[in-house]
């Protein structure tokens, strides 16, 4: 429905958002290697670091031969693969335009923890709903659900620029954009829960990254842009 351009909301406390950067940097990496291996690569890579419910879960075993990280790590190693240019680079767009100002809010290191722990809550809530799942999961959409959620707590009255329907350029407050998109992902998991998309990982994420970025944040730093003035008129003598 809206694809987010930019937010004009400036760092307040780092000079650059470095591990947003380095995330970004390494899903294109993996893309990149998983791309360029072939098709038989690629697919190995995907059974063997994806999340896959059914193994994870003691219901299958994949082949030695496949069985590239410890199951448990899986939680993790899935939110770096991709299935195709579009899925990479919509994710990534969405972590480019919000993940700065998380990562200004919890600061570095907590963010990269922060990142992870969405990508396993998305992964887990997702296995939730499919224990018995043999298809991989792969994407870094519940750790950029995440990011959203977070951002949704702290800058809700940001103004982004947006193309609506990927078309029309519009400037709207951030609560708008991101609660309907967040709605979107509701609508659709109640519709279409077999749907090839996890809109039970989006949720997953996107819920953990609103409550964590309460408890992880910085000390001052307020939720809701409560320190957004709103300049007055001015009174001259």
């Amino acid at each position: 429905m809206f694809i987010p351009l930019h937010d004009a909301n400036h760092l307040r406390h780092i000079k650059r958002q470095y591990v947003t950067l380095t995330l970004i940097g390494l899903n294109i990496l993996v893309w990149a290697m998983t791309s360029l291996g072939g098709l038989e690569f690629a697919q190995a890579t995907v059974i063997g670091l994806g999340y896959i419910p059914s193994v994870v879960n003691d219901i299958a075993i994949l082949p030695p031969e496949l069985e590239l990280v410890p199951a448990p790590l899986t939680f993790v190693t899935y939110s770096f693969l991709h299935g195709d240019i579009l899925h990479l680079g919509g994710n990534m767009l969405f972590l480019w335009v919000f993940g700065d100002n998380v990562e200004d809010a919890l600061g570095h290191l907590r963010y990269l923890m922060f990142y992870l722990a969405c990508a396993a809550a998305a992964a887990f809530f997702h296995g939730m709903m499919v224990p018995d799942s043999q298809a991989p999961l792969i994407g870094a959409s519940g750790s950029v659900a995440g990011v959203i959620g977070a951002y949704l707590m702290l800058h809700p009255r940001v103004k982004l620029w947006v193309l609506a329907f990927a078309r029309i350029p519009l400037r709207l407050p951030a609560y708008i954009v991101l609660l309907l998109w967040i709605g979107s992902q509701f609508v659709m998991f109640l519709i279409d829960p077999g749907n090839q998309i996890s809109f039970a990982a989006h949720i997953g994420g996107f819920v953990t990254g609103a409550v964590l970025v309460i408890l992880l944040r910085r000390r001052g730093v307020p939720l809701f842009d409560r320190r957004i003035v709103t300049p007055q008129a001015v009174e001259l003598e």
